[in-house]
C-alpha cells in the first residue's frame, strides 16, 4: 500500500500541473478524494484489510498524504484564481484619458417651461399659487361660478360627466371658489392645473389642456387694476414692446367682461398671417368677478371687488413660440420637443 500511495503522489501531481482551471481542479480533486471512486479514499478503504501490525504506519502515511494533495489543491486552486482575476482586469481595464460618451440630457417640456414662465411672474407680484381636483363637483365647477344649471357651457357635449354628482373640470376657476370658502380678502391667487373639455381634437383644440386662472380680491380693486396687472404679465411674457388693448365680452362669472389682445409681435401691428393680418393676437379672457359669485362664498358685495383672468398655457406656448398645431405638444416627438 506504501507503494501505491507513492505512486498517486506522483500521479497527483503530474496532472496537478496540467491543469488551466479551476474546473479541472475541482474534476481532479473529485478523481482522488469522490467518496465512491476517489484514488485516494478507495486506498484509505484498503486499510481494514492491512495487519494490526502495519495498519498504525500505513495509516499515518495515508492520512498525510491526503493532507499534503489537499493543500496543494487549495494553493493551486487560490494561484488560479488571482490568475483569473488579473486576466479579467486586464481585458476589461478602461482607459481614464480617453473622452467619454456624453448621454444626451433631458429637459423640461415646452407646456412646463411656459406655465413655470408664468408662475415666477405672477408670484414676483405677490400671488400665491393654489391647486384643487380635477374631477369637481357641478357646484364647484358651474353653479358657484353663476352658471345655472340649464346654461349651455353646462351641456353634456362639452363636459365630460364621470356621474350625476361628478365630472372632469373644464376650468380651474373651481379652486378659486375652494379658496375663497377658506380664506378672507385680500386674496390674490393664480390656480394652474389640467382641464378636460369634450372637444375634437385638431390643430387649435385638445379634450385635455392647462389653465392658469387668476383672482383678486379686495376692497377698492377696479377695473384699472386688472388692466395694469395683466398689461404688466403681458409684458413681461412677450416683451416690452407689446401692445394690449381690451374688448368687451360676457362671462357668466365675470361682469364687466373683456378678451385681452396683444399686438402682433411678427409684424408689429401691421399684419400677417400669425395674427390674420389684423395686427392683434387674442390671448386671455378676464373681467371683474360677478358679486353673485360673491354670495356663493359669503363674501360682502358691498364692500368687495376683484377681478379673474384665465390663460391658456397652451395658447400662450403657440403664440411665443409660432406653433400652427397643438397637438404637437402631446405627440411626445423629440424632433420637436429638443428645440425648446
Amino acid at each position: 500500500m506504501l507503494e501505491k500511495s507513492k505512486q498517486i503522489r506522483n500521479t497527483f501531481y503530474e496532472e496537478a500541473n496540467k491543469a488551466n482551471s479551476i474546473q479541472e481542479l475541482a474534476e481532479l480533486r473529485d478523481s482522488y478524494f469522490g467518496r465512491k471512486r476517489g484514488l485516494l479514499t478507495l486506498l484509505m478503504k484498503q486499510l481494514r484489510d492491512v495487519t494490526p501490525d502495519n495498519r498504525a504506519e500505513i495509516g499515518k502515511e495515508l492520512n498525510e498524504l491526503k493532507l499534503e494533495l489537499e493543500s496543494a489543491l487549495e494553493r493551486m486552486k487560490g494561484q488560479l484564481e488571482v490568475q483569473v482575476l488579473n486576466d479579467r482586469l486586464a481585458s476589461e481595464q478602461v482607459d481614464v484619458t480617453l473622452p467619454g460618451n456624453r448621454r444626451l440630457l433631458g429637459h423640461a417640456h415646452p407646456l412646463s417651461q411656459v406655465g413655470n414662465e408664468i408662475e415666477d411672474i405672477f408670484y414676483s407680484m405677490g400671488y400665491s399659487i393654489e391647486d384643487g381636483p380635477e374631477i369637481e363637483t357641478p357646484y364647484y365647477n358651474f353653479e358657484a361660478l353663476n352658471i345655472p344649471e340649464h346654461h349651455p357651457a353646462r351641456d353634456a357635449q362639452d363636459t365630460f360627466y364621470v356621474s350625476d354628482s361628478l365630472l372632469l373640470r373644464t376650468h380651474t376657476s373651481p379652486v378659486q371658489i375652494r379658496t375663497m370658502e377658506t380664506r378672507r380678502p385680500p386674496l390674490r391667487i393664480i390656480c394652474p392645473g389640467r382641464v378636460f373639455r369634450h372637444d375634437n381634437p385638431d390643430a387649435t383644440h385638445s379634450p385635455v389642456f392647462h389653465q392658469v386662472e387668476g383672482l383678486a380680491v379686495d376692497e377698492g380693486i377696479t377695473f384699472a387694476d386688472l388692466k395694469g396687472t395683466l398689461e404688466y404679465f403681458l409684458k413681461a411674457f412677450f416683451s416690452e414692446r407689446t401692445k394690449v388693448r381690451f374688448r368687451p365680452s360676457y362671462f357668466a362669472f365675470t361682469e364687466p367682461s373683456a378678451e385681452v389682445d396683444i399686438s402682433c409681435f411678427v409684424c408689429s401691428g401691421k399684419g400677417c398671417r400669425i395674427c390674420k393680418m389684423s395686427g392683434w393676437i387674442e390671448v386671455l379672457g378676464a373681467g371683474m368677478v360677478n358679486p353673485a359669485v360673491f354670495n356663493y362664498v359669503h363674501y360682502d358685495p358691498e364692500r368687495y371687488t376683484g377681478f379673474a383672468f384665465g390663460i391658456g398655457i397652451e395658447r400662450f406656448a403657440m403664440v411665443k413660440y409660432s406653433i400652427s398645431n397643438i397637438q404637437h405638444f402631446y405627440e411626445s416627438d423629440l424632433r420637436f420637443l429638443e428645440q425648446f
